[in-house]
């Protein structure tokens, strides 16, 4: 997970970016231990709640990882998934991939 330390909620701002990286190896670890692999993420966005901040992902997500990420993460307000939504409407039309990611988040 890719960490850094934002002081845009101490800036009067009402959102903030988290951006979702997971490297193979962790994405691998995320398929075979997911509870473990999302707990950072998930105290990171309950932090960013105690602020007053929106919650926004990206990066890696997938429709094979979203459904568990949102699960867990209800509280998304955004996320930017175009490098995999592109890559996933080559094999199944974009009206049917954008569809597929809309579920995932519904």
């Amino acid at each position: 997970m890719q960490r850094r330390h934002d002081t845009q909620g101490h800036q009067g701002t009402d959102k903030t970016e988290r951006d979702l990286h997971i490297p193979i190896g962790q994405e691998l670890r995320l398929q075979l231990d997911r509870e473990s692999a999302i707990r950072p993420y998930v105290a990171a966005a309950q932090t960013a709640l105690d602020l007053g901040l929106d919650i926004n992902a990206g990066h890696d997500l997938s429709l094979d990882n979203l459904p568990y990420f949102k699960q867990r993460i209800p509280q998304l307000a955004e996320v930017s998934i175009g490098h995999q939504l592109i890559s996933d409407a080559l094999y199944l039309g974009l009206e049917a991939t954008i569809q597929a990611y809309q579920n995932c988040l519904r």
